[in-house]
């Protein structure tokens, strides 16, 4: 389809994305947008890049209405620096449908009122806690990029933020990959759910390389850069791939004011061509030797990745850092190998060698993501070549101060000594399902009454006369002693430490170390 208009989105949204230069639908916002716009749970194994915002948020903002004064949308993220950069994109198409945008831990005018909340789950539930923000007029829920959240925090968090959440609230899940962990997550809470795009059975057969150069914004700094680089070596034509006439045309003029002549696929005498529709350009580049294509904006689907880059060898493809994984996936739908631009330089063997050799070693190997988006925000103000040099110095000196986002989780502020892990004690409460009980009204009273950090506090299991709730153990006893002779849901509470025994209700005693939470 050529216009969104031709999938149903409204004419208010149709121009503020084109006002945002983003005229034609992509093949993953083809199929969403109409599964979502009919109510259904949507699973999308795709990343940045493949149009996954649009994807999502226009369908949402059409379906669910600007009513009242607090959050409708709820959309969690890894990081609050995506946040910021999501909750940025999705104002500026809620300016036409009357939604109000903000995000948590960034400046936006009240977030409790706004009808698209996008947030952390950590901030989300330390600002239920706090009283200043409810989620039970919540008619959507989207979890953006669950694979970096269990990455950064753990999927527990995302779990007791839908508990918040009403039942029947739409519910949206992107990652790429799709891990065991956010596989089960989407089992137990996101049913009957749609998943795009949907598995390939059988692998492609391989079709070679694309290299990738790994860019901040804006891209048009860096196609100048790699245009010089192509035609200084053996390049007699670069062909670079825009997804817009308008983009083009900017680009165009950019290339212009810095000397280089850009035209049309085909002119003879443009040594750079600019192509926006992929099968018209390589048309028109048939057969003409010594051209070389650059992709300035990421491809949004296998097909045109494979449109653009199998007309020759030693396509460049310019990618922002979250947006890696999605173009790796599309190389390995499409039987493509992704590699990074420049290859490293051939040398004899030395220390050097070896450390990057084992640097290598890990592109290949291990999952990423997480880490570029923990590294973006200092990719906008430092070089990514710096960047990655002072990550390995750390690492050279093995600093203790250095963890990464897989591995154990932080202790909370106060609960343990710095770098340990902190051990969970889980505690009885005698209130319960049949007392009213919600996960939030026990949340608030150990937060408000114990005085302890919302991230002490760990799953929380309502039953029918009780409810079992985890506690860092540092805090533990605070917690007792706090509850203890309060009175939640019109009823007086009793806590102790669980200890459950067999064919018997809970037994107190001292605290039992659970270890850290999975």
């Amino acid at each position: 389809m050529d216009s969104f208009e031709e999938i149903g989105v409204a004419p208010e949204l149709t121009d503020a994305l084109a006002a945002e230069g983003i005229e034609r639908p992509t093949p993953l916002q083809q199929a969403a947008i109409p599964v979502l716009r009919q109510g259904n749970n949507l699973v999308l194994a795709a990343g940045p890049g493949s149009g996954l915002l649009v994807s999502w948020c226009a369908a949402l903002l059409e379906r669910v209405g600007p009513e009242g004064h607090a959050p409708r949308i709820v959309v969690l993220t890894a990081s609050r620096e995506a946040a910021e950069r999501l909750g940025e994109c999705a104002a500026r198409l809620a300016s036409a449908t009357g939604h109000v945008v903000a995000a948590l831990g960034s400046p936006w005018v009240l977030p409790e009122r706004s009808h698209l909340i996008l947030g952390t789950p950590s901030d989300m539930l330390a600002a239920v806690a706090a009283g200043t923000l409810t989620l039970a007029e919540a008619r959507a829920v989207v979890v953006d990029q669950a694979q970096l959240i269990e990455a950064v925090e753990g999927l527990g968090s995302v779990e007791r933020v839908i508990d918040y959440l009403p039942a029947d609230a739409q519910r949206v899940l992107s990652a790429l990959p799709l891990t065991p962990a956010v596989a089960d997550l989407v089992a137990r809470h996101i049913r009957r759910a749609v998943t795009l795009p949907p598995p390939e059975a059988l692998g492609p057969p391989s079709r070679g390389e694309v290299r990738f150069r790994i860019v901040p914004d804006p891209r048009e700094v860096a196609a100048l850069g790699l245009v010089a680089e192509l035609l200084e070596a053996d390049a007699r034509h670069v062909l670079i791939y825009t997804r817009s006439e308008d983009r083009a045309a900017d680009l165009g003029d950019y290339l212009t004011l810095h000397g280089f002549v850009a035209g049309a696929p085909g002119e003879p005498d443009a040594p750079v061509w600019l192509g926006v529709d992929a099968l018209e350009a390589r048309a028109a580049a048939e057969g003409v030797e010594g051209v070389v294509v650059i992709s300035c904006d990421v491809p949004g689907d296998p097909d045109t990745l494979d449109r653009r880059h199998s007309i020759t060898e030693g396509g460049v493809v310019l990618v922002l850092p979250r947006e890696v994984p999605h173009l790796k996936a599309l190389g390995r739908q499409t039987g493509y190998t992704t590699v990074p631009f420049p290859p490293p330089p051939g040398s004899a063997p030395t220390a050097v060698d070896e450390l990057r050799g084992q640097i290598e070693r890990a592109l290949e190997t291990e999952d990423t993501g997480a880490y570029l988006v923990a590294l973006a925000p200092l990719f906008e103000r430092h070089d990514p070549a710096e960047v990655a040099a002072a990550a390995v110095a750390l690492l050279r000196k093995k600093a203790p101060s250095v963890t990464t986002p897989s591995g154990p989780r932080a202790p909370a502020r106060g609960s343990t000594a710095a770098g340990a892990t902190p051990a969970w004690a889980k505690l009885f409460v005698g209130v319960g399902e049949r007392d009213g009980l919600r996960p939030g009204d026990l949340l608030g009273a150990i937060t408000g009454e114990a005085g302890v950090a919302g991230e002490a506090v760990g799953k929380i299991e309502i039953k029918e006369s009780h409810t079992l709730v985890e506690v860092h153990d540092a805090v533990a006893q605070r917690v007792i002693k706090a509850l203890n002779g309060t009175t939640i849901k019109g009823r007086a509470v009793r806590a102790d430490f669980d200890r459950p025994r067999k064919g018997g209700p809970p037994r107190s005693g001292p605290p039992r170390r659970t270890g850290a939470r999975p």
